[in-house]
């Protein structure tokens, strides 16, 4: 599988630091263990290693409204008593709690996406890699499903400054309402979410949701029930993608692979293994077409760092061994410490008929979309139709050794200091 693709990797060390409060099923822990691992495995040297350069408020309300961003900047667990109407207003407060460091963490996990996208419209990566992102249940003003801003959309939108038509593929337990409820009425960008449905947040994602006005047929849901296995899911997956691909020819490609759907997780009722769901992504790979990788659910701490490192690997196209390295979470992984684990004995809930029925019936609206769509979107720029503005970021310059300490790597930066920060080793 090995080849000359130019994969980028955004990572930023702060980001384990942020937690949503005790009892809280997301923790942002999970991207500095994924980290870890990828390190340890030696896959940091197949790739580009960035420090993603941090957004302003500005690009986020690309999508978002003025009011919500200004919020998330000033709400703190201190003044919370002094903005109970916000709160309420911007759905923020059970799922979505306030915590310390609440806007730099959203500008944190958003910054790698946009910041990717850039990569992509510049030409300067084939697959861009930010597993903080992802977070995709985020509304113009609204918080949701623990997320807040919607990384997806602003890098979907930074990406439709340089391509015709992005599709965006979602493999979370969960639909991707926010994504999609973006994008309904346009012909620009089509939504592909395969998700439990039936008295399950978000609700949304029913197979008849399939988009509005020039939009028609560019939203595709693929509801499921419980217990998807390996098997099923990659008999319904390959050929709706690939009509997709067939009918839509994406420019770029956006994969939120919300880790919630493996088997075993703490919110999740699927039954999928790594294998399983890493199959979905080494299959996108396969077209040849820029592709964001994001990360997104997940809630089984021991479980997402084993999902996403292998989808690096997959992605790099380098294969890993089952037996874990050591790392600084290696007692997470008890107790056969392996990458890949068994799945469950649960039932599919979804029978062959069910999902040939689904599939033919997401077949037939793609039947109906037509060859080249040529409607303009708004993307938050004036000139993003012809000359898109680049992101500056903090560049890793390529180093000599391939087998240095990561932890010690020069790292050089706009002023033309040198700094040494343990960014690699998270």
């Amino acid at each position: 599988m090995s080849d000359n693709r130019r994969v980028s990797y955004f990572y930023d060390a702060e980001v384990g630091n942020y937690h949503y409060g005790q009892g809280h099923p997301m923790k942002p822990h999970r991207v500095r263990m994924t980290h870890n691992l990828v390190v340890n495995y030696g896959l940091y040297r197949k790739m580009e290693v960035f420090r993603p350069r941090l957004i302003s408020p500005t690009a986020m309300t690309r999508f978002h409204s003025d009011d919500y961003v200004n919020f998330l900047k000033v709400i703190t667990p201190d003044n919370m008593q002094d903005y109970v109407r916000q709160l309420q207003r911007f759905n923020v407060g059970e799922d979505c709690p306030v915590f310390d460091g609440l806007y730099e963490f959203c500008q944190l996990y958003t910054s790698g996406s946009i910041n990717g996208a850039s990569r992509l419209n510049e030409n300067q990566s084939d697959i861009v890699i930010n597993w903080a992102g992802g977070l995709h249940h985020a509304k113009k003003a609204e918080a949701s499903g623990f997320c807040y801003v919607n990384d997806c959309v602003l890098a979907i939108l930074e990406l439709l400054k340089k391509h015709e038509r992005v599709l965006y593929i979602d493999i979370d337990v969960h639909h991707g309402d926010g994504v999609e409820e973006a994008f309904y009425a346009t012909n620009r960008v089509m939504t592909a979410s395969f998700h439990k449905f039936g008295e399950y947040f978000p609700g949304t994602g029913d197979v008849k949701d399939s988009g509005y006005g020039d939009g028609t047929n560019y939203a595709i849901n693929f509801p499921l029930n419980d217990g998807m296995d390996d098997a099923s899911f990659r008999n319904i997956f390959r050929p709706v993608i690939g009509k997709i691909m067939d009918v839509f020819a994406p420019g770029a490609v956006v994969l939120q692979c919300g880790a919630d759907s493996l088997s075993g997780d703490r919110l999740g009722c699927f039954n999928l293994s790594v294998k399983g769901h890493a199959d979905c992504v080494e299959f996108v790979r396969s077209f040849n077409i820029p592709m964001l990788v994001l990360g997104g659910g997940g809630y089984t701490l021991r479980n997402v760092p084993r999902c996403w490192t292998y989808e690096t690997s997959v992605l790099v196209g380098e294969p890993v061994t089952d037996d874990l390295p050591f790392n600084d979470y290696f007692e997470y992984f008890g107790p056969d410490y392996r990458l890949h684990l068994p799945v469950s004995n649960m039932a599919n809930a979804n029978t062959s008929s069910y999902l040939d029925t689904i599939k033919n019936q997401l077949l037939d609206y793609l039947s109906k979309v037509e060859a080249v769509p040529g409607t303009q979107i708004q993307t938050g720029q004036v000139d993003s139709q012809t000359n898109p503005r680049s992101m500056q970021m903090e560049v890793e310059q390529e180093d000599q050794d391939d087998d240095q300490n990561p932890e010690s790597r020069v790292f050089e930066v706009e002023s033309g200091r040198r700094e040494h920060p343990a960014e690699l080793a998270g």
